[in-house]
């Protein structure tokens, strides 16, 4: 089957591929003992399987949460104890930046390894600065928000305050999250703070104001608003984000999450069209398309979102069809995982953790995401492609002299592809047998795909 590529139609621009350090970042961060395959500590292993662009898949975005102090609170739910979160604020504006001190040592190593943007996110403001000394509301209360309007100021000084702290230091800060998934109740579970779309605005024109007499942050971005699901609410507060052009000046995209997850009402759960996830995503595209043509979208966090840990090729050929589908039909600028490495029993780590051994393993999930991450590299031009078997999914960039093709077989049996070029082609396979293995091939145009397999072309 051949792959038609137009060379000359380019898109977008990507700028990379990520993964967020919560909430596991806070224990793996201390686990200095070998790993005995690699001979390194676990915790640099792990970070050099994700973040190292030759020996791992080489993600370049680090998203790192600042932690609102659940942690030193009797207060509130917690599904997880790694969901209690330090933070590094003591009282009096004043912070202890020793804090968070795991935490901080997997983001430092990140960008040792390879990232070169890294992403501030909150979850919750500091427990000192909410209405009710928690880190998310009390259960009996649905939809209130937490953060009174005195306190916006504080939490952006907080915020701008660690951001700097961290520039300082010579790490990547590009971005700063004030908000995140503001439209759940957020009453237990984990941290999380409600907003309504008034507020959105008026928290993010705080944080405007207060950036613009900090010299030091002049190249800070705000990002968001990171809806949590992309099928409600993200047209209304995209609106109360980009409509200021003030706060629109501070801001260089709209940060979305890929989810549709499950209704858990009886009857409109069951309604196939509020399923359909690629039809969501379609509408959204349209509604920037119509309102902010300018504005780009990045997908900031997805997940697959199912019970028990899938190490194989189901759950990666989930994750591989997301990424694509979000990279052409959003026609996003970056992606990144909700989180990197996972210790519960449930489809969302790249890599697995076992708490009580202080153990790695990896999954198919890594791999796959690497035949996107570590060839499709920032900087890379999205080409329009295509092919006429419907069970081949494909999408090709252009990176630098090379072009990057990644072609998904989700069949149960062999494909075939042909490639424009018979000169040398690096060809890497995930499937069943395979991890991200690199082959190169040089005199031929044609190549198997085997079944449910990810496989990226480079010549």
């Amino acid at each position: 089957m051949e792959i038609k590529i137009e060379q000359n139609k380019a898109h977008e621009t990507f700028t990379g591929f990520g993964a967020s350090g919560a909430w596991w970042a806070q224990i793996v961060g201390g686990w200095e003992h070998t790993d005995e395959q690699s001979g390194m500590a676990v915790r640099d292993r792990i970070s050099q399987l994700l973040y190292d662009p030759q020996k791992g898949i080489g993600l370049n975005i680090y998203r790192y949460n600042i932690g609102a102090g659940s942690k030193y609170s009797s207060n509130g739910y917690y599904s997880e104890p790694a969901r209690r979160t330090e933070s590094f604020l003591i009282g009096g504006g004043k912070l202890d930046m020793t804090r968070d001190a795991n935490a901080v040592y997997m983001m430092r190593r990140a960008v040792q390894d390879g990232a070169d943007e890294v992403i501030l996110f909150v979850n919750s403001p500091p427990v000192q600065m909410t209405k009710n000394g928690g880190a998310h509301q009390d259960k009996h209360k649905l939809f209130r928000e937490n953060l009174s309007r005195k306190q916006y100021t504080a939490f952006a000084d907080y915020c701008l305050d660690v951001a700097e702290y961290f520039m300082d230091e010579g790490l990547p800060v590009r971005y700063l999250s004030p908000i995140n998934e503001p439209t759940w109740a957020w009453n237990g579970g984990q941290e999380g703070c409600f907003y309504r779309p008034d507020s959105v605005h008026r928290l993010f024109s705080v944080f405007v104001q207060r950036m613009m007499q900090r010299p030091k942050l002049a190249n800070l971005k705000l990002s968001g608003v990171e809806i949590g699901d992309l099928r409600f609410f993200n047209k209304t507060y995209t609106h109360a984000l980009l409509s200021d052009p003030v706060i629109r000046g501070h801001v260089d995209a709209v940060d979305v999450h890929s989810y549709c997850q499950p209704i858990p009402l009886p009857v409109l759960g069951k309604v196939p069209a509020l399923r359909d996830r690629l039809a969501f995503a379609r509408r959204f595209r349209r509604f920037m398309d119509e309102q902010y043509p300018s504005v780009p979208i990045k997908v900031s966090e997805w997940t697959h979102m199912q019970g028990g840990r899938d190490r194989g090729m189901d759950s990666a050929l989930v994750t591989a069809n997301t990424i694509m589908d979000d990279l052409t039909i959003l026609r996003a600028v970056s992606w990144q995982h909700w989180i990197a490495v996972s210790e519960v029993d449930y489809c969302d780590g790249l890599i697995y953790i076992d708490l009580y051994r202080k153990t790695f393993e990896t999954t198919k999930r890594l791999y796959a995401t690497g035949n996107f991450s570590k060839y499709i590299r920032p900087g890379a031009r999205r080409l329009a492609c295509e092919t006429a078997d419907p069970e081949l999914k494909a999408i090709c960039y252009q990176v630098e002299d090379k072009t990057v093709v990644v072609v998904i077989n989700n069949a149960g049996r062999a494909g075939s592809l042909t490639l424009p070029t018979d000169g040398m082609v690096l060809h890497a396979l995930t499937d069943e047998t395979h991890d991200l293995s690199e082959t190169e091939h040089t005199g031929t145009a044609d190549f198997v795909l085997p079944p449910r397999s990810v496989n990226t072309f480079v010549f």
